[in-house]
């Protein structure tokens, strides 16, 4: 039987965080993308949106990761909650 490796809290805490995470850097990546005026507009911005778009869908990647890992933890504080185990924590 495999047993969670986190709190339940933290397991939570982490699908909230990696759920906005990947929403907001997901629209990010998008404008960098599309070169988009609102990002790619002024002198200061970076030159290449493809390359920064990359970078940035790297990111929610591994905040899909993160969101993975810490669902697979919290099914399994579910599912020993209702086994009937008693939390010390």
């Amino acid at each position: 039987m495999v047993k969670p490796l986190v709190s339940a809290m933290n397991a939570w805490t982490c699908i909230v965080v990696s759920v906005f995470a990947i929403v907001i850097l997901s629209i990010i990546g998008a404008l960098f993308k599309t070169n988009n005026h609102t990002m790619m507009g002024s002198e200061e911005d970076p030159k290449d949106g493809g390359a920064v778009a990359g970078a940035v869908f790297g990111a929610v990647f591994i905040y899909l990761g993160f969101f993975v890992f810490c669902g697979f933890q919290a099914f399994l504080h579910i599912r020993e909650s209702r086994r009937g185990a008693i939390a010390l924590s």
